[in-house]
């Protein structure tokens, strides 16, 4: 499919229905506000008259693009910034015929908008690099510290016990120990996937017959009864799978998603799989430009590995706003400070040996859906091939993966939530070579793989939308689904 929108009708800007009718009118100017608060924050601390020349110019153009949005006006070209994907961007734009903003497919018109912000820097000389989320995803790494130092402390544990006497606590056989495993790898997922660190830290000092009893709990069950549908079995057992093999590489990917505390537990994730054998390495898929508000890049990864290799001057900083607020920083701990480090230390030497790599790819911030991904990019494509397994995070790679598509091959009827998510990923799915693991806590309209019924139980529920048509209860991300699909079978 070169062009989504040729054999798929894909959610769109004009439906009242949709979130995307909310977004393109509310989220997104908002977004363009914010991004224009925070040049202004720059331009306050910028001394060269050329920098704050062009500053004013990106406020102008930023200003530009909020009025066009606003006032649905027609999409232009992106303009020539030097970058390679302008002509794909541009030649897909016109086959769409220059729709208006109000008017136009949700999944290509939000990441034609990052573009187009992308583009406003891009075409500067002292601005081409400068990320106006980066301030807003260090903050809010910083404000979850109280899960960050609990998780660094639980993960030391952890690690250490493996490295050293390669089990668990606890665990006095080998099936005991896989049992342990599968526990620690769906609790570290369903961390990714929420974004907390409630449960890990029930973990640590837990005897097998404990963990016996932690798999039957309540504390697993509400855990898990928002997750509409979980695969984290079948997931693990292919990587123990390749394991018991003794495959001597077992690569797995993780297409990454949030910057912050996110990727923090993303990377607890990749150094508990590198550290417990069920994978030799880890490979992260971030952003090429500014993407999402929130999305990685690879300085996010650098500015992340930064604050633990020094967390008390990070933590001890006190920021403007902290300032205004009347806040003050409260000290870590010896203990804390030193857990934090031992990440550090431990994170930097897989990333220095090449367990833990990063490759940035601009597949993953083109116009349209990872159905494309066999004919737009074949290398890579290759390459993901090579994976034991190919984790996707987060709502938008799974509005990518699905094609965000609202009817699917104009003959047959609306997609349907009870879809196989095997058949909605298309060439991603089976006989494509690739194993894809999708955690996705629901905040768009396509949902796919539900078992019978559930889509309209929830519907019916206080705000779940069935009054109006929509799918509102898929917007909130209160849902979650865990879905897999294996290509190598």
């Amino acid at each position: 499919m070169e062009y989504d929108a040729f054999s798929a009708t894909q959610y769109s800007t004009s439906d009242p229905t949709s979130f995307a009718h909310t977004s393109a009118r509310e989220r997104w100017p908002i977004i363009i506000t914010q991004g224009i608060d925070d040049v202004h924050r720059s331009l306050h601390d910028a001394k060269d008259e050329s920098t704050v020349s062009e500053g004013k110019a990106i406020v102008a153009e930023l200003a530009k693009l909020k009025y066009e949005l606003q006032h649905d006006r027609e999409l232009t070209p992106i303009p020539n910034d030097g970058e390679p994907d302008v002509g794909a961007y541009n030649k897909e734009l016109a086959a769409r015929g220059n729709p208006k903003w109000h008017n136009v497919p949700w999944l290509y018109a939000e990441c034609y908008l990052y573009r187009r912000i992308s583009s406003i820097f891009k075409q500067t000389e002292n601005w081409r690099s400068y990320d106006i989320f980066a301030r807003q995803k260090m903050s809010t790494f910083k404000s979850s510290r109280p899960a960050v130092v609990e998780l660094a402390a639980r993960y030391k544990d952890i690690v250490t016990e493996l490295e050293q006497k390669k089990t668990i606590k606890g665990a006095e056989t080998q099936e005991q120990l896989e049992a342990a495993e599968n526990l620690l790898f769906t609790e570290m997922c369903e961390i990714c996937l929420w974004g907390n660190a409630t449960d890990l830290s029930l973990l640590t000092n837990l005897s097998y017959e404990d963990i016996q009893k932690l798999q039957g709990s309540q504390a697993r069950k509400d855990s898990e009864k928002n997750i509409l549908v979980n695969d984290l079995d079948k997931a693990f057992r292919v990587l123990t799978s390749a394991q018991k093999e003794d495959k001597k590489e077992r690569r797995v990917d993780i297409v990454l998603d949030n910057a912050g505390f996110e990727l923090f537990v993303d990377l607890i994730l990749a150094g508990y799989l590198i550290a417990s054998g069920l994978a030799t390495n880890v490979v992260f898929h971030p952003k090429s430009i500014p993407w999402f508000v929130s999305d990685v890049l690879p300085a996010d990864f650098g500015a992340l590995l930064s604050a633990l290799a020094d967390p008390r001057a990070f933590y001890g900083a006190v920021s403007d706003d902290e300032k205004h607020a009347g806040k003050q920083s409260v000290p870590l701990s010896e203990a804390e400070s030193a857990n934090l480090q031992f990440l550090f230390q431990s994170w930097s030497t897989m990333h220095a040996e090449g367990q833990l790599t990063l490759r940035p790819n601009d597949f993953w911030t083109a116009g349209g859906s990872y159905w494309r991904l066999p004919k737009a990019e074949p290398e890579l494509y290759a390459d993901l091939k090579e994976s034991e397994l190919v984790i996707f995070k987060g709502d938008l790679n799974y509005r990518k993966l699905t094609a965000d598509a609202s009817l699917i091959l104009v003959y047959r009827a609306a997609w349907p939530a009870t879809t196989p998510f095997t058949e909605a990923i298309g060439p991603m799915g089976p006989g494509s070579g690739i194993r894809v693991l999708a955690l996705r806590t629901c905040k768009a309209d396509v949902v796919v793989g539900l078992p019978e019924g559930v889509d309209e139980r929830i519907k019916a529920t206080d705000g779940g939308g069935s009054e109006s048509g929509a799918r509102k209860w898929a917007w909130s991300g209160k849902w979650a689904v865990v879905q897999f699909s294996d290509g190598k079978a």
